[in-house]
């Protein structure tokens, strides 16, 4: 714990536990919506942002902010006329993406390294202008999924439900565009372009596997991500491990955890339990107003 004394374990620390706490609160609406993998499109697409910045001598970050933004809209807009599918979509995400940012990285005077530290993140470099970025944009990103929580939801869960209703559906989805691409962004420096994906859809799943409200299942969500961005900072400052890797495997690791715990559980009451009582499954979805 001595190490926690320095302030760059300080900022290291304090900007794990924001962006766990903020990219849970997100994913949410992402799983329902079946968009696991838009996070690691939207990464790559905010890469070739980071290449902008790096051959136009501009942060890297607020120019990957406003690339992925554009890039996050341009998606949802190709998505909702139904010009292509969404698969197709996220392809060229992934693809022209990472081609552009590689290309454009190349051309600028960085390093190698320099590309490394946005692919798998260097937390530890944070610095106090960097920390104030990711505090109040993870702040707007957690107050904005918990205050329009059952807008959001409901666009989530039946979009011509909530375009019956009233909602300003496709405002809703340009929010969550939006916001996706600034949280991908504001983590580069977290866990990577390549890993923050993991952080939004982990700690979901694993929720999932032991609520059944939608608005416990977010909170356990955000705990769990809380959780495993101070657990992995820790880790990485005790073990010498790089911190990005560090929290992600440690929100798989809770994910297989409780995935093991609960089928033990299951099976244990179905050798207790009276024959003509059935032990009901856990859902996969989880479809209330909360």
């Amino acid at each position: 714990m001595e190490l926690f004394q320095y302030p760059y374990m300080q900022r290291a620390l304090i900007g794990a536990l924001v962006i766990g706490l903020a990219a849970p609160a997100l994913g949410i609406y992402l799983v329902q919506r079946r968009l696991t993998l838009i996070g690691d499109g939207i990464g790559h697409v905010a890469l070739t942002g980071v290449g902008a910045g790096l051959l136009l001598n501009r942060s890297p970050v607020l120019v990957a902010v406003i690339v992925a933004t554009v890039g996050a809209i341009a998606i949802e807009v190709v998505r909702a006329r139904g010009r292509t599918s969404g698969d197709l979509a996220l392809a060229l995400l992934f693809y022209g993406g990472i081609a552009g940012g590689v290309l454009l990285v190349g051309l600028s005077d960085a390093t190698s390294a320099n590309l490394n530290a946005y692919l798998f993140g260097s937390l530890l470099s944070t610095s106090t202008s960097d920390l104030i970025t990711v505090g109040v944009l993870g702040a707007a990103i957690l107050i904005t999924m918990i205050v329009l929580r059952p807008a959001l939801f409901a666009i989530s869960h039946d979009e011509e439900y909530a375009r019956v209703s009233g909602l300003p559906v496709r405002t809703l989805n340009l929010l969550i565009a939006v916001t996706t691409a600034v949280t991908v962004t504001i983590a580069m420096r977290a866990v990577g372009v390549l890993l923050i994906s993991a952080l939004m859809v982990v700690p979901v799943a694993t929720a999932q596997q032991i609520t059944r409200g939608f608005r416990s299942t977010m909170t356990a969500a955000m705990a769990l991500g809380f959780f495993a961005a101070g657990s992995g900072v820790w880790v990485a400052a005790t073990a010498d491990t790089p911190p990005g890797a560090s929290v992600v495997l440690l929100a798989i690791a809770s994910f297989l955890v409780v995935a093991v715990a609960g089928a033990l559980w299951r099976a244990v009451r179905r050798r207790t339990a009276p024959a003509h009582v059935p032990v009901p499954e856990p859902h996969e979805v989880v479809l209330d107003r909360g």
